[in-house]
């Protein structure tokens, strides 16, 4: 449930642009009633429509996750926060602009900013951040939590190259697609390979 959750606002960003694709005039009348106040020069095209849509709807999504959390009285995640003020500030420059390209950024940002904060933490504050999320399941030396962690450090940064390569090499459909079930798949595909490879070690006479 949680996974789903945090998945919300790119679920919304997927389902609205497909939305908007199969359904041109009215996504550009819908982005012309609502987004034009916010659009320099105040025109949303029939193009620029889906993208548009779609990117509003994931600011107010994850303005939505963090107000149901702050309601009930829940911890907000330092990395809500962080997709928060990184979505509004690249949505906001993709709506103002009428530029997909600033939103097409936006999952490279994200992505580094995680490898940079792991990286960071385990070198200048010597503390592992997926250690602190893990050792609860596992207990491994502190070699191996160094290994879980730079390997982490290596996919975000690897997946925020991968997002640039799709977002500025094929269709902003494609990236579309891709930033849903690309970046979901290779993610799991990730973290079951991680966790055979440590369920092995645990399994091996220490």
């Amino acid at each position: 449930m949680k996974f789903l959750f945090d998945l919300f606002p790119v679920i919304l960003f997927f389902a609205v642009f497909k939305w908007g694709e199969g359904n041109a005039d009215a996504a550009q009348a819908f982005g012309q009633q609502f987004l034009s106040g916010l659009v320099s020069g105040g025109q949303v095209t029939v193009a620029q429509a889906p993208i548009l849509l779609a990117t509003a709807i994931a600011i107010i999504a994850t303005i939505l996750q963090i107000g149901y959390l702050l309601s009930r009285r829940k911890k907000v995640d330092g990395t809500l926060w962080l997709s928060l003020a990184i979505i509004v500030f690249f949505g906001g420059a993709t709506i103002y602009f009428h530029n997909e390209t600033f939103i097409k950024w936006k999952p490279t940002v994200l992505y580094w900013c995680f490898a940079a904060a792991l990286l960071f933490s385990q070198m200048f504050l010597n503390k592992n951040l997926i250690r602190t999320m893990m050792e609860k399941q596992m207990s491994l030396p502190d070699g191996i939590w160094r290994r879980v962690n730079l390997s982490w450090v290596a996919f975000f940064i690897t997946m925020g190259l991968l997002n640039l390569y799709v977002a500025f090499n094929f269709s902003t459909a494609t990236w579309v697609n891709f930033k849903l079930f690309g970046g979901m798949g290779l993610m799991f595909a990730f973290i079951i390979v991680q966790s055979l490879m440590l369920s092995k070690y645990l399994k091996e006479p220490q």
